[in-house]
């Protein structure tokens, strides 16, 4: 499970007694573009190893994420040395064992949404997306120049109407929203600030974005792969454009020429199916078949579209969108592919991704999407349905079950 440090709410305990072995993290207090040292990453891995000479062993095996500097993807003079720092921060990490990096190329902010606290049939709580909450934020509230090229008519005018009947509690909580910061952060941003970032955007387009991310990787990859580190890239999320910024990790075709652009191993994917399944024309266990060598982490989770297919909530991990079962089995005869060749890493890491917020975690503070009992959960769920896929290929094939085909992380 990912485990935001010492201030996360869910605590290593919990983690543990959910089962998982292997704790998804990053340094978030060492400011982007920065060398993250050895001497810091060891005193992460003994925070998270103190427990393990009494209790079920510990261990960060997964970083994420290792931030991409903002100079790199606007591809500006200053990106060589962030380049040149990246690289040594791999090195690093290689050097204290950890061999799996998650990265996202999503210019200003990480995943958006418009509602943290949507409250499901069951009375839990998850993430949401409207389009049409955005286009208010986007047209009313923050009054990004040329905004209006972005929406429909009638999106404009839903989006006035709406802002007309707001109130300004209402409109601070849709700000302080869409304003959050990367997870794990205490970082966010003013409207003004927000829009500053914004503007230094106005002359990237979707090829220059590609171009930066192309050069990233191609400088990048090579040494992770010197020092055995596998690089993952998380997919757009929402999957598609927004605020005007271009966003060129939401398709199959996006990771194709990604993973062209520099062939090797190292540069892999982050397989969301939550990210990846908000949009219905990608196949996702056609990707995992198509691009299984180049899977080096798994998040599970399901999103469901609504009826304006542009909106979307986070939903039950073995319901939504998302055909689990599908996934999981490709992901399985993906994991059984190499170990039959012997090949590339056997159990690939995975997290339940987001959870919703239940029982008594709907009285605790927690980061959106992270409460631990959600995440028990889905956590739960998945692992079942995997055994099950597991027995019921060795009924079939007579292949023995491996119950820790999941490296849960």
């Amino acid at each position: 499970m990912r485990w935001f440090g010492p201030n996360d709410p869910v605590s290593l305990m919990d983690i543990r007694q959910a089962g998982c072995t292997g704790i998804v993290s990053a340094l978030h207090q060492i400011p982007v573009g920065e060398v993250w040292s050895v001497e810091e990453i060891q005193k992460r891995q003994q925070l998270i190893e103190a427990g393990n000479a009494r209790y079920s062993p510990l261990h960060w095996v997964v970083v994420e994420s290792l931030p991409v500097h903002e100079d790199i993807k606007k591809g500006r003079p200053g990106r060589d040395i962030c380049i040149e720092n990246y690289k040594q921060s791999l090195r690093n990490l290689a050097a204290c064992g950890i061999k799996t990096v998650c990265y996202n190329f999503m210019p200003v902010l990480d995943w958006s949404r418009t509602n943290l606290n949507y409250e499901m049939p069951d009375g839990s709580r998850g993430l949401r997306f409207v389009w049409e909450d955005f286009a208010v934020f986007d047209l009313c509230i923050l009054k990004r120049p040329g905004a209006e090229a972005d929406y429909e008519p009638e999106t404009i005018a839903a989006a006035h109407r709406q802002f007309s009947q707001m109130s300004p509690e209402r409109i601070m909580e849709l700000s302080a929203i869409v304003l959050l910061g990367l997870p794990g952060s205490e970082e966010s941003f003013t409207l003004e600030t927000f829009q500053g970032l914004l503007d230094e955007y106005k002359t990237i387009n979707d090829s220059d974005l590609r171009a930066n991310l192309y050069h990233f990787i191609r400088e990048v990859a090579p040494v992770a792969q010197e020092v055995g580190i596998n690089l993952c890239i998380h997919p757009d999320d929402p999957p598609r454009p927004l605020l005007g910024l271009p966003r060129v990790v939401s398709t199959e075709a996006d990771l194709a020429q990604l993973m062209t652009a520099c062939d090797i191993t190292a540069n892999g994917i982050t397989f969301c199916t939550g990210s990846l399944g908000v949009r219905a024309d990608n196949d996702l266990p056609g990707i995992i078949r198509r691009f299984g060598e180049r899977i080096h982490f798994i998040h599970l989770r399901a999103t469901k579209r609504e009826d304006d297919p542009r909106n979307f909530h986070e939903a039950d991990h073995l319901t939504g969108d998302v055909d689990m079962y599908a996934v999981i089995k490709a992901i399985v005869l993906e994991q059984q592919r190499r170990a039959s060749l012997g090949v590339g890493e056997t159990s690939i890491p995975m997290r339940p991704d987001h959870g919703h917020q239940m029982l008594d975690d709907l009285h605790k503070k927690t980061y959106p999407g992270y409460s631990a009992i959600g995440r028990l959960r889905g956590l739960a769920e998945i692992r079942g349905l995997e055994l099950g896929i597991l027995r019921a290929l060795a009924d079939n094939e007579l292949v023995t079950p491996n119950p820790e085909t999941f490296s849960a992380s």
